[in-house]
């Protein structure tokens, strides 16, 4: 597994512009992706005033839900709810998302291309950043491992934090692993049909859900259940004042690991049932 969070840059990344991003469209589409946050997902995000009100940040979060997750829409409707829609957050997405239709949808709510220039970019003009240091491997663990928070050791969000100076602000969140049941990354399977080599996915994931029941790679496409998800904002922390100003990149990853593992211990806790939360 890469030990970075972001991809290394190349000519072939998407490009973003940060003009992408459409504070009308944005207010004009907030209460509908409201309604699904809220009736669908029964959304609670809590700890939102413990992001600095400015400055560049970089939040760093778990992901959950397979091919549709709901944690980003989620924590881009709470953070232009809490803030306004004038102040930007950039939420990083796999390229794949820039193929589809609503490509243009995505663009102006802020999603961009998970790559180290776009954040570098975002972060040097002071915004706040969204990043899921796990990223496939992280969307597509198995549902019997929800309450995990686990990166699979990539650390480069550390880097970008640290070259912008900008504090890591992790958030957790529970309950969309349970949107449907997740059986197996497919790891072995992604390489034998060289998906890593086509679409930098080294994964080809095996699910169970509704209306079609299995779905490989995600299709067919299952639509999500209605379970209820629980987002948990934390304490930000200043990688130079805590660890230095040369930190040890596996120190600091373990301490946030910790951290957020505590937190969705927490979470989890709370829970009494799948789905019903």
């Amino acid at each position: 597994m890469s030990d970075d969070a972001l991809p290394v840059d190349s000519k072939n990344d998407v490009t973003y512009d940060l003009d992408d991003r459409d504070p009308d469209y944005i207010r004009e589409t907030l209460p509908t992706l409201w309604l699904y946050a809220s009736v669908w997902h029964r959304a609670e995000v809590r700890g939102l005033d413990q992001i600095p009100d400015e400055g560049p940040v970089l939040l760093v979060g778990n992901h959950s839900g397979g091919i549709t997750p709901p944690d980003a829409p989620i924590f881009a409707v709470a953070f232009a709810s809490w803030f306004g829609v004038e102040r930007p957050i950039f939420l990083l997405t796999h390229d794949m998302l820039f193929r589809l239709p609503v490509v243009n949808q995505l663009r102006k709510w802020g999603m961009m291309p998970a790559s180290r220039a776009n954040t570098r970019m975002a972060l040097r003009n002071g915004h706040a950043v969204l990043v899921f240091p796990g990223g496939d491997f992280d969307v597509y663990r198995p549902t019997s491992q929800s309450t995990n928070v686990d990166f699979g050791g990539r650390k480069g969000f550390i880097d970008v934090a640290l070259e912008a100076g900008a504090p890591v602000v992790p958030v957790v969140s529970l309950g969309a692993q349970e949107s449907q049941l997740f059986l197996s990354r497919g790891e072995r399977l992604a390489k034998l049909v060289r998906l890593d080599r086509l679409f930098r996915a080294k994964i080809y994931p095996l699910s169970f859900g509704l209306p079609f029941g299995f779905s490989l790679g995600g299709f067919p496409f299952n639509l999500p259940l209605p379970t209820k998800i629980t987002t948990q904002v934390l304490e930000p922390i200043d990688l130079v004042e805590r660890f230095g100003p040369e930190p040890d990149r596996t120190e600091v990853y373990d301490h946030v690991m910790a951290v957020m593992q505590e937190a969705m211990d927490g979470l989890a806790a709370e829970r009494r049932y799948p789905v019903l939360g």
